[in-house]
C-alpha cells in the first residue's frame, strides 16, 4: 500500500515536472533556444507570489494576476533580443546560462539566500488534502497536477488546431519555407517565448504552495525537468506531460522501494537508455522539429 501511495504521489508530482518542462521543451523545439533562463523564470514566479502573499495578504492563486504578465514580458524580451543578436542554438545555452546566474543572484540580493516560506496563514493549501479511500493527496500536489495538465493540454491544442500553431510547427520544420509563405516568425517566436515565461510563472507559484524557497533551487531542478525534456521529446507537449508522469512516479516508488538517494540513479540511468535507443523521445510520434 505504501509503494502505491507513493506512486500515485509521484504521478501527481509529476504534473508539476511537466509544466516546468514544457516552457523548455517548446522554445528547443521551435525556436531552437535552449532557454535555462526559464528556471530563473520559475524561480521568479515562485518569489513573487511568496512576497505578495507575505507581505500583502494575497490569495496565492491571486498572485498570478501579478506575476504572469511579468514572466509573459520577460520571456518575451529575451526572445526578441535572442532574434535580434541571431543567438545560435549552442550560444543561446551560454548565454541563458548567465541570463539565469543573474536571476539567481538577483533573487538572493532582494530576499537573502535563507529558505522562505509562506505561513499557514496566507497559505491555506500547504496542510490541505484529499482522502480517497486509503489514500491521501496533499492539495497543492493535487492542484499542480490538475493545472499542468489544463495548461499543457490546452496549448496542445492551440499548437494543433490554431492558424498560430499551424505556423509556429511550420517555421519548426524549415523556416525558409515558412518565411517565404509569408509567416513572421520573428512576432510569432516572442509570443511563444512569452507564452512560456507564463507556464513559468504558473509553475512557481504552484511551487512555492507546497515547498521552501532559496535561490539555489533553481538548480535543483535541472536533472529532473530535462530528464521530463528528453523522455518526452523535445518539442513534445503530451510527451512532456507522460514524461512527467513518469518521472514521478518513478522517483516516487524508487524512493519508498529502495531510498531517496537511489532515486537520481535510477532516473539518470533512464535517460542514458532513452538516448541510446529511442533519442527522439519515449512519447514521440512524429518529428521533434
Amino acid at each position: 500500500m505504501t509503494v502505491v501511495q507513493a506512486a500515485l504521489s509521484g504521478i501527481l508530482l509529476g504534473g508539476l515536472y511537466a509544466l516546468m518542462a514544457a516552457g523548455v521543451s517548446v522554445t528547443w523545439g521551435v525556436l531552437r533556444i535552449i532557454n535555462l533562463a526559464h528556471f530563473g523564470m520559475i524561480l521568479l514566479g515562485s518569489y513573487l507570489t511568496f512576497e505578495l502573499a507575505s507581505a500583502w495578504e494575497v490569495n496565492p492563486l491571486v498572485t498570478l494576476v501579478v506575476s504572469v504578465p511579468a514572466m509573459f514580458v520577460l520571456g518575451g524580451a529575451a526572445q526578441w533580443a535572442f532574434d535580434r543578436l541571431g543567438v545560435s542554438e549552442l550560444n543561446s545555452l551560454l548565454i541563458t546560462f548567465g541570463l539565469l546566474i543573474i536571476i539567481v543572484q538577483s533573487v538572493s540580493n532582494i530576499w537573502s539566500a535563507d529558505f522562505q516560506r509562506m505561513t499557514a496563514a496566507v497559505n491555506p493549501y500547504a496542510t490541505e488534502s484529499v482522502t480517497v479511500g486509503r489514500f491521501v493527496f496533499p492539495v497543492p500536489t493535487l492542484l499542480a497536477f490538475v493545472v499542468a495538465t489544463v495548461v499543457i493540454l490546452g496549448a496542445h491544442q492551440v499548437l494543433r488546431r490554431t492558424f498560430l500553431g499551424r505556423a509556429l510547427r511550420a517555421y519548426s520544420e524549415d523556416r525558409a519555407i515558412a518565411a517565404a509563405f509569408g509567416i513572421d516568425h520573428r512576432r510569432i517566436g516572442v509570443l511563444l517565448a512569452a507564452a512560456s515565461g507564463a507556464t513559468a510563472a504558473i509553475a512557481g507559484m504552484l511551487f512555492s504552495l507546497a515547498n521552501a524557497l532559496t535561490p539555489a533551487t533553481a538548480f535543483e531542478w535541472f536533472g529532473t525537468v530535462f530528464a521530463v525534456v528528453i523522455l518526452g521529446g523535445i518539442g513534445q507537449l503530451v510527451g512532456t506531460l507522460a514524461a512527467g508522469v513518469l518521472v514521478g512516479a518513478v522517483s516516487g516508488v524508487v524512493s519508498v522501494a529502495l531510498s531517496p538517494a537511489a532515486a537520481p540513479f535510477v532516473l539518470f540511468s533512464a535517460i542514458v537508455l532513452a538516448l541510446l535507443l529511442r533519442p527522439q523521445g519515449l512519447f514521440t510520434v512524429g518529428r521533434t522539429r
